[in-house]
């Protein structure tokens, strides 16, 4: 039985070089007798856990040059995404999810949780193609599916009935779009009783403007405490939270804490989109994830799109996401830097209820390895790793630069 023994590592700034041994693919307190040990010396490089995208869409990624941008609002990049989909083909959906998914792998993402739209104009084609993915790099990744209706539900004839199949074909999660119906009360009830059915938890794109008015997320709540699914449900966005006087915001923090209601941030899409019709004082509009997570709400942050006409950008680096969420919103001590990483790792994982992750033994040995000071500097600095590790086999590696000096 092979086995590896990493010696020399750091895992914070204050604490010794320590060991990790690794066997079966976790990590152990200690090595069985007939394993066969192969030893990497780390140098004292910082090792952490792998890191986690709670909220991405490979199945519309990388579709830029087909979509035509000149208001840069939602409502544009909706309809845009909607005329693209209409060619997209099995084939097409993998190849540009796996550039993303490649993409991640090296910047650190060892989970990832992606919604995929179900329409009866798409079909199951985009989820198709993402449980390939899903199966083509599992050495490297772990893929969670998160079917959602797009184009609306109980607006949209027959997407429903989509929907269900996609979660008897092996979705893992439910998510909703309630703001894309014209009730959208009734989708967010709907979608409860469903997941109710089949079992499965709930992740919600919501309250996507900056107008504090109209918001949804106390039917998210209430509909959590009526069916007893604390801790299985997700909104991600939330802007109009950024909105709101900080008394109001603290109200809401505590209803989602108390529920088990959890947060996702996605800022590079809600900069990207938000405040459109200001020209001065342009809000932020993100979500107030420092504020929540005081408040005991379970947060992430996550990359939501890349190279289409909800984000343009994007490299798929989480650590490049908290260190943007750490100037939008002002975050800078070593505890808020820690707190952004742990929106893209520990929270991450509590989000997605991961019971096994971690570095200690008995976790499964998902880990990355950085040139960097301290976990906090990972974040300052926008750090890439230097190598990572799925189950306790390396996936990928990026070689130092080197200046070359003159002689």
């Amino acid at each position: 039985m092979s086995a590896l023994h990493i010696i020399n590592a750091r895992r914070s700034a204050a604490e010794p070089l320590s060991e990790l041994m690794i066997e079966r693919g976790r990590f152990v307190a200690r090595f069985s007798a007939d394993s066969a040990l192969r030893v990497l010396d780390l140098a004292g490089r910082l090792v952490l856990p792998g890191l986690i995208e709670t909220h991405i869409h490979l199945d519309k990624a990388c579709i830029l040059e087909r979509c035509q941008l000149t208001e840069g609002t939602l409502a544009e990049a909706i309809a845009q995404t909607r005329m693209a989909k209409a060619s997209f083909s099995e084939d097409d959906v993998y190849a540009r999810g796996a550039q993303v998914l490649e993409k991640a792998i090296i910047q650190g993402t060892t989970h990832m949780r992606t919604h995929v739209e179900i329409d009866p104009g798409i079909g199951l084609t985009g989820f198709r193609a993402v449980q390939r993915l899903k199966r083509d790099y599992a050495w490297a990744v772990t893929l969670e599916i998160c079917v959602f209706p797009q184009e609306g539900m109980l607006n949209n004839p027959g997407t429903e009935r989509l929907l269900c199949q996609a979660l008897e074909e092996g979705a893992e999660v439910l998510g909703g779009c309630p703001y894309t119906d014209s009730d959208p009360g009734a989708q967010i009830r709907r979608l409860f009783e469903l997941a109710v059915r089949y079992d499965r938890d709930l992740d919600f794109h919501l309250d996507f403007d900056l107008n504090p008015e109209g918001m949804t997320i106390g039917e998210v709540i209430r509909c959590t405490g009526l069916h007893g699914w604390g801790g299985r449900v997700a909104v991600g966005h939330v802007t109009k939270l950024s909105a709101l006087p900080l008394a109001h915001l603290e109200e809401v923090a505590r209803a989602l804490a108390q529920a088990g209601v959890s947060v996702t941030a996605l800022p590079s899409t809600d900069l990207f989109l938000g405040a459109r019709d200001r020209f001065n004082d342009k809000p932020r509009g993100v979500a107030p994830l420092a504020h929540l997570h005081r408040c005991g709400v379970t947060c992430s942050l996550s990359t939501n799109n890349i190279g289409n006409p909800f984000t343009p950008y994007g490299d798929a680096s989480l650590v490049r996401q908290a260190n943007l969420l750490a100037n939008v919103t002002q975050l800078s001590t070593e505890r808020e830097l820690l707190d952004c990483l742990g929106w893209v790792s520990s929270e991450s994982a509590r989000l997605l209820r991961l019971p096994d992750y971690g570095l200690q033994p008995g976790c499964r040995a998902d880990f990355i390895v950085f040139d960097a000071p301290s976990p906090a500097a990972v974040i300052a600095q926008i750090s890439p790793p230097l190598m990572g590790f799925k189950a306790g086999r390396q996936t990928f590696e990026r070689a130092l630069p080197r200046l070359l000096t003159p002689r």
